[in-house]
């Protein structure tokens, strides 16, 4: 199991080790249990938490045992944020997050074998403990000053931070020290931003039993100019396909970046050494052909929704830009792409004007632009092209759902959609 650190380490998948020689060590010796944690602050997980499960799937398919723990109880407090505080959920909502987010994250491990995977809950351990044992047997062993030190928490000293987020580093340091007695866990992975949560639990155990055990902390996923990956204009790319589609998903990642897709190949994807050499020069050298978007998109597609989504998805794409027949796509998958692309809503499509249709729909500014469009043949009901100005949409024209899609020269597609009464 050398070979796996190291392949996590030209991934790209090590920001921090604690002691990245023993943590290889152990590794390459035997089986290390290992887990991390997601706080049900949301219905679903995000983008942002792709990677954790990524990673956690790639150390059990090499034979390491994951733990993944869905934070009942830490997901009622919150780790703080660098910007204000944040809002206390009930406790029947972070229940019902937390089950979401079970069924989400049970899609990414094997429950059987050798290294069969397990969901828990810090719920169950922390639900009994009393606050004086807590403060006695945790709280005792964190120096206020090094909590102060922590980075968010100096961020926010100005703007205040409360008593509650100020202790969740005890919280999560506590999951680690109760994994590691129930289950032998050595290894917490996470996030860089969770480094200092991780550490502390590290800590922890070391000072309650005297063990040492690892912590290990993947890097921010970022976009060429710094900024975080994962964010659309139309909000966070999210897993459950209700509230990002696997149409939306897909595009997501068609859509990256030529200068980073070649690393995010390395950090979300299986794909070989020689594999990614050759897509890195197809992207140098024919970028229009998004070889490597491709992959990303298809290969993250399958893993988080499915193959068949994945395709539903293809087919979309292909359809909207005249590489099939639109009429092959479901309601579902056109509602999906309705949303992607801000679908506007007429009283009735019947009897409606293309030239009218063609503004409602975005892809012209006006209707002169419109008129013109048509004349020079650069306009399109349904991937037909327009020839007469004075045309309407008819019965045929309407797709399912009461969708029709318009489209102005190769790239430029909108949709209309008649209201629903």
């Amino acid at each position: 199991m050398t070979a796996l650190f190291d392949d996590l380490r030209w991934r790209g998948l090590i920001a921090h080790a604690t002691d990245p020689d023993a943590l290889q060590a152990d590794l390459d010796h035997g089986q290390l249990s290992f887990y991390v944690g997601f706080d049900p602050t949301a219905p679903s997980l995000h983008m942002g938490n792709l990677l954790q499960l990524i990673l956690a799937r790639r150390l059990q398919v090499a034979g390491h045992r994951p733990f993944l723990l869905v934070g009942g109880s830490t997901g009622l407090i919150g780790d703080p944020r660098q910007t204000s505080e944040r809002n206390l959920n009930p406790k029947e909502v972070v229940d019902a997050w937390v089950e979401r987010i079970r069924g989400q994250v049970s899609r990414f491990i094997d429950f059987e074998g050798g290294a069969s995977g397990q969901v828990v809950n810090n719920y169950d351990w922390t639900k009994d403990v009393s606050l004086l044992d807590f403060l006695r047997d945790v709280g005792k062993h964190f120096s206020v000053s090094r909590m102060l030190a922590r980075d968010v928490v100096r961020n926010r000293l100005e703007s205040g931070i409360s008593y509650t987020e100020f202790s969740y580093v005890l919280l999560q340091s506590f999951d680690y020290l109760q994994l590691h007695r129930r289950h032998g866990v050595r290894l917490q992975t996470g996030g860089s931003d969770q480094w200092g949560n991780i550490t502390a639990g590290a800590d922890l155990i070391r000072r309650v039993t005297g063990d040492h055990v690892h912590a290990l902390a993947t890097p921010l996923v970022t976009k060429a100019d710094g900024s975080k990956y994962g964010k659309t204009e139309s909000g966070t790319v999210w897993l459950d396909p209700a509230m990002t589609s696997p149409y939306a998903f897909h595009q997501f990642f068609l859509n990256a970046e030529d200068e980073m897709v070649v690393s995010y190949v390395k950090l979300f994807t299986g794909r070989g050494p020689e594999e990614i050499a050759e897509l890195e020069r197809q992207t140098a050298e024919q970028p229009q052909l998004r070889a490597a978007q491709r992959v990303l998109a298809d290969d993250l597609t399958d893993l988080v929704h499915s193959p068949a989504e994945r395709e539903a998805a293809t087919r979309a794409a292909m359809a909207l830009f005249g590489g099939a027949d639109l009429r092959q796509l479901s309601e579902a998958v056109l509602t999906a792409v309705a949303q992607e692309l801000s679908a506007q809503t007429v009283p009735g499509l019947d009897g409606l004007p293309v030239v009218d249709a063609l503004v409602a729909a975005g892809v012209v500014a006006s209707k002169s632009a419109a008129r013109r469009a048509i004349e020079e043949g650069g306009a399109y009901l349904n991937n037909a092209r327009l020839s007469r100005i004075e045309a309407v949409i008819g019965p045929a024209d309407i797709l399912p759902g009461g969708f029709t899609v318009l489209r102005r020269g190769r790239k430029t597609v909108g949709l209309v959609r008649a209201e629903r009464v």
